[in-house]
């Protein structure tokens, strides 16, 4: 709403070392939207997600949850988190859980009217906000079309549309960007979905697209920073950069001293 004095965009990953923080500011008048991909990126993917929950059980109009496209049975069932909820508890009953939550989070927010909060991307399927308000999210993620688009597609220096290697979602280009923002009277489209080792990055030139990353040392071995994107009440983004707590201070799970194979 406008007359709350701003709102914390971040994404993907594991958010342990900001629980406090999050808590003071949700307490106050900030909003915070997290853009999804809470599991599969570490080991501690459940408790994540279940600090998610209590912040959206306590904050429930501050707090956004944004589904990424981990957020999926099928994804999660080779990417860790499966593997984590059966080791932790001896049965997928919790995986389970957790999945039919999956199935009822956001696909998309918006700040203000202005600035669109998405995982992936944009698809040739939806022109307008409106579109994306019908899409019937209560359901595992399709292989294709526009709900499988908004979770997997990437911007890319392209003309318009290209297909996309990942084998799901588009690459969509700056005309796309820009005629979508111009239909919809949107300034900014927010999302995640890409590692950034700088933490954020703008697409194209009219930087209308932004990346956000909040995963540190990215699968404990990419080095990279990660960023809280904070708009105020004139939504120009400011970053905060943070890094990684060091190796020796990490909390590891008995029988997981390696490091894990997680998906880049």
């Amino acid at each position: 709403d406008s007359e709350d004095s701003g709102v914390g965009v971040r994404s993907p990953g594991a958010s342990r070392s900001k629980s406090k923080s999050a808590t003071d500011y949700a307490n106050g008048k900030q909003n915070f939207i997290f853009l999804g991909d809470f599991v599969d990126r570490g080991y501690f993917s459940l408790e994540t997600f279940t600090l998610l929950m209590c912040l959206k059980a306590k904050f429930p109009d501050k707090i956004t949850l944004v589904r990424g496209n981990h957020e999926s049975r099928q994804i999660t069932q080779v990417y860790g988190f499966y593997e984590e909820c059966q080791q932790k508890y001896g049965n997928a009953s919790v995986w389970k859980s957790c999945c039919q939550v999956f199935d009822f989070l956001a696909l998309a927010a918006i700040i203000d009217g202005k600035v669109l909060c998405v995982h992936g991307g944009l698809s040739p399927e939806i022109r307008t906000l409106d579109q994306i308000r019908v899409v019937a999210r209560a359901q595992e993620i399709p292989h294709e079309g526009a709900f499988c688009d908004l979770v997997w597609s990437d911007p890319e220096e392209v003309d318009t549309w290209a297909v996309s290697p990942r084998g799901a979602g588009w690459l969509f280009g700056d005309k796309v960007s820009s005629e979508f923002n111009h239909v919809n009277n949107l300034q900014l489209i927010a999302r995640a979905h890409q590692l950034v080792n700088e933490g954020y990055k703008y697409h194209f030139q009219s930087q209308d697209v932004v990346t956000v990353w909040s995963a540190p040392n990215y699968c404990y071995r990419c080095g990279n920073v990660a960023s809280i994107m904070t708009l105020g009440e004139d939504l120009e983004p400011d970053f905060k950069i943070f890094s990684a707590v060091p190796d020796h201070r990490r909390a590891v799970p008995a029988g997981r001293a390696g490091r894990g194979e997680y998906f880049l």
